[in-house]
């Protein structure tokens, strides 16, 4: 989203997308976009007989591995498994974008996918915030596009509806984008305090969506005056919300009392604290926050483990984070010659014609 141009760019294929947030833990109403045991394909949604594409869709809801409500609140809306699938795509390229030039950089294909997310890392905090955020996201931009059938332009009291879709002002409907997202991912545990942590920071996700509602208005009237205006709510591009959650990420907020294995440290134990929603005393550990929270200090990142491949052989910049990226190791240093557009220019009408111009240039990559 947002510089979706600059995501393009910098991840090639989409296709790994589709299939980076599916894991193979159970399925669970806490993991959206983090439980199928299969890639994705991208099956047609719309055919020429009907009944073909009502089984593709279902057959979609299927391979994502749902439980049983969830995979029922996706067959009843031919719209909703295309949405499901935009918002884990979404998700995925937003992680990488926002963490690509840190050592852990969301790779989380095969065994360090099922590694993390067992664990109440800040990490893991993250995933459930931007994975939650991101089917927020698509299903309110997805009702205000006419691709859902329960739902459509934003039903706010205070906006003519019928006259923003006259002039194309069509506000996204984040009213129902939340209702759905709330019982699709299940309500909080009261009980376990890992299942609180995780509906928190899906909470913490859709709360950035929330608070980037802008409203737009258009004036319409003889030479432009405006004699009448139409106003709707439209979200925030992807790529704003991706980076309040990354400063969320940062200041993440540590609770509970766990052992910490991947660092062999225990956690520290916080004081109690006044249970959430109560007014007498307690000993729930969770605090009232905006701000991610998670259970256990993050590994390094350093080296291979379970939960990463480590930094071994990754590009980074020499002035900007080698140091940090190569854990202290060094890095090598490359040259090599690139041929790059140069000097383009918009040519009447209508192409753009550019030079080739070749330079050297240093590639730095961290040392084993």
């Amino acid at each position: 989203m947002l510089a979706g141009q600059v995501l393009v760019g910098w991840l090639s294929s989409s296709s790994f997308a589709l299939m980076v947030l599916f894991g193979s833990l159970r399925p669970s109403a806490a993991y959206f976009g983090l439980t199928g045991s299969e890639p994705l394909t991208i099956l047609p949604l719309t055919t020429e007989m009907e009944e073909a594409a009502t089984k593709a869709h279902y057959k979609v809801c299927d391979r994502l591995k749902l439980e049983k409500k969830q995979r029922r609140m996706c067959r009843r809306d031919p719209g909703v498994a295309e949405t499901l699938m935009e918002a884990i795509s979404m998700s995925a390229l937003e992680c990488q974008y926002q963490f690509r030039f840190e050592r852990w950089n969301c790779t989380l294909e095969g065994r360090y996918r099922a590694s993390l997310l067992k664990r109440g890392f800040k990490e893991t905090a993250f995933l459930y915030a931007i994975s939650s955020a991101g089917l927020t996201h698509a299903l309110a931009k997805a009702c205000s596009a006419g691709r859902l059938e329960r739902c459509t332009c934003d039903e706010a009291p205070d906006l003519e509806n019928r006259e923003a879709w006259q002039w194309g002002g069509c506000g996204d409907n984040l009213k129902y984008s939340n209702k759905f997202v709330k019982e699709f991912l299940g309500k909080k545990s009261s009980k376990d305090l890992r299942a609180r942590v995780d509906f928190h920071n899906n909470l913490v996700g859709m709360k950035v969506i929330k608070a980037g509602v802008e409203t737009t208005c258009k004036c319409h009237g003889v030479s432009g005056s405006c004699t009448v205006r139409t106003c709707w709510r439209q979200l925030s591009p992807f790529h704003e919300v991706g980076k309040q959650l990354k400063q969320k990420y940062e200041a993440s907020l540590k609770v509970g009392s766990t052992t910490n294995e991947a660092t062999g440290e225990a956690g520290d134990i916080p004081p109690p604290r006044r249970a959430l929603g109560s007014s007498g005393p307690g000993t729930d550990p969770l605090p009232r926050t905006p701000d991610l929270v998670h259970l256990d200090d993050s590994p390094s990142f350093c080296l291979a483990s379970r939960f990463s491949p480590g930094t071994a052989g990754r590009k980074c910049y020499k002035d900007k984070n080698c140091e940090s990226m190569c854990c202290g190791r060094g890095h090598n240093t490359q040259s090599r010659v690139v041929t790059r557009p140069c000097q383009c220019q918009v040519r009447w009408c209508c192409y753009v014609e550019c030079k080739q111009c070749t330079q050297r240039e240093e590639v730095y990559t961290c040392k084993d």
